[in-house]
């Protein structure tokens, strides 16, 4: 493994956690995974936003573990039980052949999921993979709770930031999430991820090519903590891209939390997306309140999505 980004595992700062940890010596804390390239999932995606997946899909590579604990994640079968489940580890030249042959399949970009705590091993294989021959767009596709630092170190390997903006309310990060400091790490992170690489761009044919979207998934009963988070990115560039989610759905421990156990309503949602256009964010994309059950992903499957 080369050691351009991935030696810094010595002392991993990769994420704001900052646990200190020599995961070289396979010491784990929160994401629960060593020096290893963790992989759950690899192939092309086609329901992601329409700039990203585009015709021809997504090139995926879903990381296994992460840095937060969503009681709601519909990816808790690789973030959070992924020892229960199919992962492989590979090494940095396993990974970006994986990378060249996605792009050979068509893929419209490589798509890293999960990345805030594999950032460095990432960023080698990038490295590692523009040398031989990369060159469709990087995607880093994220929770959002990601160390500042690292994007700068990490600055001008990735095209297309893809991050979520979960909470503007600590209280909701704590209760939901088992984080203590979203809503204060978030800010620093989209405008870092903006000054990169601007807002979002598309060729001719409407697929990204660089720049930032936003992702924010509307929890029911949850729209002032929406309202904030709207009103940072109005804030932050009223031309900011924004894909405003109506997807979610009671999973994982969800059903422990009554607040959250039960599925956004149509009311809801159109409440939102009026106050999304009256802060003059008019770069957004929508969903259909049908995304509730058709975005659900089943890891347990070779094919974990229905949407090709």
């Amino acid at each position: 493994m080369s050691e351009a980004f991935t030696g810094q595992l010595k002392n991993c700062i990769c994420c704001p956690r900052n646990c200190g940890i020599n995961r070289f010596e396979g010491k784990l804390a929160v994401c629960r995974v060593g020096a290893e390239i963790l992989i759950s999932h690899i192939g092309l995606h086609f329901g992601e936003e329409p700039p990203i997946s585009g015709t021809k899909g997504s090139g995926t590579i879903f990381f296994a573990g992460c840095n937060l604990r969503c009681v709601f994640c519909q990816n808790y079968q690789i973030s959070q039980e992924f020892q229960q489940t199919h992962t492989r580890t590979l090494n940095v030249d396993e990974l970006v052949g994986e990378m060249l042959r996605l792009q050979a399949a068509g893929a419209h970009n490589i798509n890293f999921v999960s990345p805030s705590h594999m950032i460095f091993q990432m960023a080698d294989a990038i490295l590692a993979a523009r040398e031989k021959g990369l060159t469709i767009p990087v995607v880093y596709n994220t929770n959002g709770y990601d160390s500042v630092e690292a994007l700068r170190q990490i600055r001008g390997l990735v095209d297309i930031y893809l991050p979520d903006i979960k909470y503007m309310d600590n209280a909701l990060g704590k209760r939901y999430s088992a984080v203590l400091d979203y809503a204060e790490i978030i800010p620093g992170v989209l405008r870092e991820m903006l000054d990169q690489v601007g807002h979002l761009k598309v060729n001719d044919d409407g697929i990204a090519r660089r720049g930032l979207l936003v992702r924010h998934l509307v929890l029911p009963g949850g729209l002032e903590n929406t309202r904030s988070c709207l009103r940072f990115l109005a804030g932050l560039s009223p031309d900011i891209t924004l894909s405003l989610m109506s997807q979610y759905s009671p999973q994982h421990k969800a059903g422990k939390y009554p607040e959250i156990n039960r599925t956004l309503t149509a009311a809801e949602y159109d409440e939102i997306t009026e106050y999304a256009l009256d802060l003059g964010l008019e770069n957004a994309f929508v969903q259909e309140m049908e995304s509730q059950t058709q975005c659900l992903p089943d890891f347990a499957q070779d094919s974990p999505f229905n949407f090709a």
